[in-house]
């Protein structure tokens, strides 16, 4: 919602007044003009198109992605009072609202990557609908995913009161939602929007989490605040998160020219039933073996074998048999 906030600032601040007084014109003439130039260099060093690129609209993705968590999670948001006569009703319109604005958002990253001349063009029209249509039969899968995470929030937290509770408060709860929107998106190869709806929920909560991540089902992130989870992390099952835990690159191959290569395999894989506490680091493409523990602030970039338990040496013998603090 903050990020919504700043946009709609930033729109109305555009929209009062497109003059300024300032003592040398000329000079503000100049500057705009070099932003300019500079705003069409960037765009030219894409190397491949002639037109200028119309890219998506961050505050329209945030406006779809809320239209979706109505038609998610029906009795839990929107307007009007929620009933078994009325969720239909509320299921369809939120829907159809999230539907066409994905649509017109998709045609818009598509014809940002399209090279060809004419725009709009036909066929990133066309891919756009196929893509829309797709991504929306998927939603019911999605549900399920998200219901069984609502459930292992209750079941991992003990001062949650409910589900309901973590649908409606729990940052981690907004994070997986948005990301599993997210990565429906970024499986059908669509631009741009995927990585937006993650950035949406991450300004909102500080959870970081790249749209290319697969997470299995009932994944819990307790409290959140600073976790990272990279592009090519594979989560398995019941995993459960707490707040601080990277699960990151330990490095980046780069091609000729110096540049990092897109898309290699360089974060974590965690399998079922993992816990990670507050704090911990793990890097590398390496492998947390079902049913392991890893304790808080322990930097991990070997692989560990099921059911291992590491924690902080130093720290267990302060506090062994009640000594210590």
């Amino acid at each position: 919602m903050r990020a919504q906030q700043l946009e709609r600032r930033a729109y109305r601040a555009a929209e009062v007044s497109t003059t300024t007084n300032v003592r040398h014109p000329e000079a503000f003439d100049a500057v705009v003009e070099a932003l300019s130039g500079a705003n069409a260099d960037l765009l030219q060093r894409r190397e491949r198109r002639r037109a200028r690129p119309t890219f998506p609209s961050g505050h329209e993705v945030a406006s779809l992605v809320a239209h979706l968590r109505v038609a998610l999670f029906p009795w839990h948001f929107g307007t009007a009072k929620a009933s078994s006569e009325t969720t239909p009703t509320r299921v369809r319109q939120a829907l159809g609202r999230a539907s066409a604005g994905l649509l017109e958002q998709v045609g818009l990253a598509l014809g940002s990557e399209c090279e060809h001349e004419n725009q709009p063009c036909d066929a990133c029209n066309e891919l756009a609908t196929d893509l829309t249509e797709r991504f929306v039969d998927r939603l019911p899968s999605l549900r399920l995913l998200l219901e069984a995470d609502a459930w292992a929030a209750f079941d991992g937290d003990p001062a949650a009161s409910s589900p309901d509770e973590a649908v409606f408060c729990y940052p981690g709860m907004l994070a997986i939602l948005h990301h599993r929107i997210a990565h429906e998106l970024h499986g059908l190869g669509i631009p741009l929007v995927p990585r937006m709806i993650s950035e949406i929920a991450h300004s909102a909560t500080g959870i970081d989490i790249h749209p290319g991540a697969q997470i299995g089902a009932s994944f819990f992130i307790d409290h959140g605040t600073g976790v990272v989870i990279g592009e090519t992390c594979v989560i398995g099952d019941r995993v459960r998160l707490y707040q601080g835990v990277t699960l990151g690159a330990r490095t980046f191959p780069l091609d000729e020219g110096g540049r990092p290569i897109k898309g290699v395999p360089r974060h974590p894989i965690v399998e079922d039933d993992v816990v990670i506490y507050a704090g911990a680091t793990i890097l590398g493409r390496v492998t947390i073996g079902r049913g392991s523990t890893v304790g808080g602030n322990v930097s991990v970039t070997s692989n560990l074998p099921p059911r291992t338990h590491i924690s902080q040496a130093a720290f267990r013998r302060l506090f062994d048999g009640g000594a210590g603090i």
